[in-house]
């Protein structure tokens, strides 16, 4: 989970990256925390900083933890969360199931 990128790079092109995977441009994601359309840009550009707040705001736009951001391994985290959902629901005899159907596609 190490990254060579100061926090705040790392902060911008994280947005960047999962604001594409949602499919939303800049302005929208802007108008859909409640911002002005130049929000998102002044953050992914330099400009300026999330408070924390706004940083778990924006977490939860993309239906993510914090963890789940900043982990650099998960390149699409907004899906492994919904998929750790509702595996929380399911029997122990349907998850040995599904991690046997994981290992054997891990051998494929």
């Amino acid at each position: 989970m190490k990254t060579n990128k100061n926090p705040d790079e790392f902060l911008r092109e994280r947005i960047t990256e999962l604001r594409i995977k949602k499919g939303v441009s800049e302005s929208q994601m802007s108008y859909d925390l409640g911002h002005s359309r130049s929000y998102i840009n002044n953050i992914t550009s330099g400009k300026s900083l999330p408070s924390m707040i706004e940083f778990f705001y924006i977490c939860d736009y993309f239906e993510i933890t914090p963890f789940e951001f900043y982990n650099i391994e998960n390149k699409n985290p907004s899906l492994i969360h919904v998929i750790c959902q509702k595996l929380e629901k399911l029997e122990e005899k349907d998850l040995l199931l599904i991690l046997e159907l994981i290992n054997r596609m891990q051998h494929m």
